[in-house]
């Protein structure tokens, strides 16, 4: 059946509050997330009890929805997915790392004031990219880049690293030929984003890519028995990058770089603009403003009321 659904028929209800994603699905089961490490990390771990989920929910400082944090042996690891490049993931890891750390040393009961040196897991910061935008298959982004320079020879007190790895489907074939899970999702994404490119809507187009894969023995296990839950989290992870795109498009960018009122007020026009196609909460506009702009609440509120 290749006809093309009409309006009339329901699927699930985008939802901007749902706090998984497709990826952190994928990867719920232990044994699964080992797999990925193992294949990242070139290791043969098989006992899924070797790992330790130490994921933070409900983090205070980040809205980091897709985070994996677990501990192997000695390793503490924070997996991301992100379907925009990110420069910035170094600085979100440097502020959630020492959350993980704080709850390892209060499990463990390590003094960490005490005379003697202490052992503390060694910390690793994966990011998984497949936007659409091309990127490189692997690339290092560094927390001393996005520093300031100061007025003389200074050494930074503090370092991040976090190794981007691109997931889009016919990038890190060995690593993808190491984790057939990871490649399944490749696939499923690629799926979807073909359908779309061919004119299909959205919601058929994530329809029609559960079913075909399926039948293709691609996360079948997954896609049968949560076919619903992957298509709401599939919709709104669309919903989310065409809201991106959307602000790019209406010209925020070059708002951005007319300086910083007119960019201000380009940015406000866009978003209140971008607000009203998809029906985007009030919150996560100021958000935007505060971080592009480094205002204050009080302040975007402010200029959000004279503006409106």
């Amino acid at each position: 059946m290749n006809e093309k659904l009409n309006s009339s028929q329901k699927y699930p209800t985008v939802n901007r509050k749902y706090k998984d994603r497709l990826f952190r699905l994928v990867f719920s089961k232990k044994e699964d997330l080992l797999s990925l490490y193992n294949a990242v990390n070139g290791t043969s771990y098989t006992d899924p009890s070797d790992l330790e989920v130490t994921t933070l929910e409900n983090a205070l400082y980040l809205s980091m929805k897709n985070d994996l944090g677990f501990l192997v042996s000695v390793v503490l690891n924070l997996y991301e997915h992100q379907s925009t490049y990110n420069p910035n993931m170094p600085m979100r890891a440097l502020l959630y790392f020492p959350k993980m750390y704080e709850k390892y040393i209060a499990e463990h009961e390590i003094n960490i004031y005490s005379s003697s040196p202490k052992k503390f897991p060694f910390p690793q910061h994966i990011v998984f990219y497949n936007g659409t935008k091309d990127e490189p298959d692997r690339t290092l982004l560094k927390l001393s880049d996005l520093f300031e320079k100061p007025p003389s020879e200074m050494e930074p007190c503090l370092e991040c690293t976090s190794t981007m790895l691109n997931i889009n489907y016919g990038h890190n074939r060995e690593l993808m030929e190491k984790c057939k899970r990871l490649k399944d999702y490749a696939v499923f994404v690629d799926t979807v984003r073909r359908k779309l490119d061919s004119g299909d809507i959205l919601e058929h187009a994530v329809s029609q890519a559960v079913d075909e894969c399926i039948s293709n023995n691609v996360l079948t296990d997954i896609l049968t028995a949560q076919k619903a839950e992957v298509i709401q989290v599939v919709l709104e992870t669309f919903d989310q990058e065409k809201y991106e795109k959307a602000m790019k498009q209406e010209g925020y960018e070059a708002g951005y770089n007319n300086g910083f009122e007119e960019g201000l007020r380009q940015l406000i026009s866009t978003l209140i603009d971008v607000q009203k196609k998809y029906n985007i909460p009030e919150k996560e506009i100021i958000d935007e403003i505060m971080e592009k702009f480094n205002l204050s609440e009080d302040e975007v509120r402010e200029r959000l009321k004279v503006f409106r």
